[in-house]
């Protein structure tokens, strides 16, 4: 198989990149070309890997690269949410554009590719015509309140309506806000999740921009990453439709959060974290999906995190045998 990783060269698409090229196979098929398509270079240890080809630029250059045929997609490739709300032009160019450059080149490579696109809960979000529950499903209504969500939206019917005219075999999964990422924060207005774990464990004192009520459904990298094989490898008829699935969530709450930093390395590390809310940051949380249910990706086997210990737990470990891990990331344990 020849796979097409768009976004690979970020934390999830590198992990992702990993995991497949351990697997060495997908859907029982060997896998023996990873293509890695990314604004920036792919990571080294990637690119010493004689499976491993990567393309850094742009995505809206690649056009001829993702007409040349691949047998399975990752599209990860995308601008987070806080980006999406300063630049609305950037959002627009670098997911929904970028989005139909890639699913036109498919069309126009011959190939039906099966592909898996990584949307967002964030297409969720209240509207007064369309109150959100407490928990969306698989079958909320999605009435986004970002670019961000927006853009995802547009492009889960995209992938629908090109897998209904027969021109790629796709499946949209919603992720999760996905903690604890290591490295430094990004555009995301999520970023505060990861960096409220990974900052004090690193020793670092760090700030919360929201309340500690505020409830959200979070999944680990492992989990997220094992969700979208899952996905890709799953029949159609398994799939069962081509509207988007919420990939498995753990509802927890900021203080809950807390309390599970605490059990896992103790009152220091968890006194580090302050409380100074950002109305910015906390107007676009307030909108977003307090908890999920996922109804489908359970009957595919997939499960939610057993707990925000086990998580921590996982990042833990993660930080002690894993590449793109800083060196540093547990020096506040010492």
């Amino acid at each position: 198989m020849r796979i097409l990783i768009t976004g690979g060269a970020g934390f999830l698409g590198a992990r992702l990149a990993r995991e497949i090229l351990k697997k060495g196979q997908l859907n029982g098929q060997t896998v023996h070309e990873v293509v890695i398509a990314d604004l920036f270079p792919a990571p080294a240890d990637l690119l010493t890997d004689p499976r491993v080809k990567g393309h850094a630029g742009p995505m809206l250059e690649q056009g001829d690269l993702f007409k040349s045929g691949f047998d399975g997609v990752f599209h990860l490739a995308s601008a987070v949410s806080g980006e999406c709300e300063i630049d609305f032009d950037l959002g627009l160019r670098s997911n929904v554009d970028s989005s139909r450059l890639l699913l036109d080149s498919i069309r126009a490579s011959g190939k039906a590719s099966r592909l898996v696109f990584a949307s967002s809960v964030a297409v969720f979000g209240p509207d007064a015509a369309n109150p959100m529950p407490a928990l969306v499903a698989d079958t909320t209504l999605p009435t986004p309140q970002t670019s961000y969500g927006t853009h995802k939206l547009m492009i889960e019917h995209m992938v629908a309506d090109y897998t209904r005219k027969g021109y790629i075999d796709g499946r949209a999964a919603r992720l999760m806000t996905v903690s604890v990422r290591p490295g430094k924060p990004n555009g995301a207005a999520s970023s505060f999740f990861s960096g409220i774990i990974r900052e004090p464990l690193a020793g670092v004192e760090t700030t919360c921009p929201v309340d500690a009520s505020v409830s959200h459904p979070m999944s680990s990298p492992g989990t997220t990453i094992h969700g979208l094989i899952t996905v890709f490898e799953a029949s159609r008829e398994a799939i069962g439709g081509r509207m988007a699935l919420n990939l498995p969530g753990l509802n927890v709450s900021v203080g809950q959060m807390m309390t599970a930093l605490e059990k896992v390395a103790g009152p220091a590390v968890r006194a580090r974290v302050k409380f100074e809310r950002d109305e910015r940051i906390a107007g676009i949380v307030d909108n977003w999906a307090k908890g999920c249910t996922f109804e489908r990706a359970h009957a595919l086997g997939l499960r939610a995190d057993a707990s925000f210990e086990a998580i921590i737990e996982q990042y833990i470990e993660d930080c002690k045998t894993r590449p793109a891990y800083p060196a540093d990331a547990l020096k506040g344990l010492n």
